[in-house]
């Protein structure tokens, strides 16, 4: 872990994905980053990264959380690391040295991945399948692009860790008007959502307590150098 790189700040989706992450780290003795609890979704994230000032330059931002999947050669509590993003053909890149440097660390159990940022839920197999294919996406969320963007504008080094939380062959609910302005969820129409479509909720609960419990582990061994199981 002679290489692992010195990290300011993790930023992490607010709600389990920011839990897992703290969970992940209790245990690690030593210093520990800073972590952020983030809305989810493009504006609000931008929102907050505007309003917040809490990156200074220079400084190294790990991303983590959950996504989907758009290839079948990624599945459920599968962990990728982001080589860039792209959303409405433009691209931003991670920054090579600090991804590289994680990569090393843990390249026995991660993949490279090219991401798609959506400003909504892509909730259909098919969908998945056919912006996979047509983009040369492998995984999807809804936060990359933005924080690459403002980022890399503001000079501060950003790599992006997430763990598949759906794989492209089975829908999930579409949860998009679940997601408040602010980004954070409505547990109302969440809750709608997935008693309107019980199999699909019940395969994204699944595969998102799958893909949590992963990112817990990934997060403790990334800053603790232990192996996990």
């Amino acid at each position: 872990m002679s290489n692992f790189p010195l990290i300011n700040t993790i930023l992490v989706p607010q709600g389990a994905e920011y839990k897992a992450v703290c969970r992940g780290l209790s245990g690690v003795t030593g210093s520990i980053p800073t972590v952020v609890a983030i809305p989810v979704g493009m504006k609000p994230l931008l929102k907050y990264l505007q309003q917040s000032q809490l990156i200074a330059p220079k400084s190294r931002v790990l991303i983590m959380g959950i996504c989907g999947s758009l290839s079948d050669r990624h599945t459920v509590g599968d962990i990728v690391l982001y080589q860039d993003c792209i959303y409405q053909g433009k691209l931003q890149e991670c920054d090579r040295t600090f991804t590289a440097q994680l990569h090393s660390s843990i390249s026995d159990k991660v993949s490279l991945v090219k991401s798609l940022t959506s400003d909504r839920v892509i909730w259909s197999a098919a969908e998945k399948r056919h912006l996979g294919e047509t983009l040369a996406a492998d995984v999807v969320d809804m936060e990359g692009f933005t924080a690459l963007e403002f980022f890399n504008a503001a000079g501060v080094d950003v790599a992006i860790l997430r763990v598949v939380s759906d794989d492209c062959q089975h829908n999930i609910p579409d949860l998009t008007s679940a997601i408040n302005s602010d980004g954070s969820l409505n547990p109302f129409p969440l809750a709608m959502g997935m008693l309107q479509q019980p199999v699909a909720a019940a395969r994204l609960i699944r595969g998102s307590l799958t893909a949590l419990k992963v990112l817990k582990q990934v997060t403790n061994l990334l800053f603790s150098g232990y192996s996990y199981k």
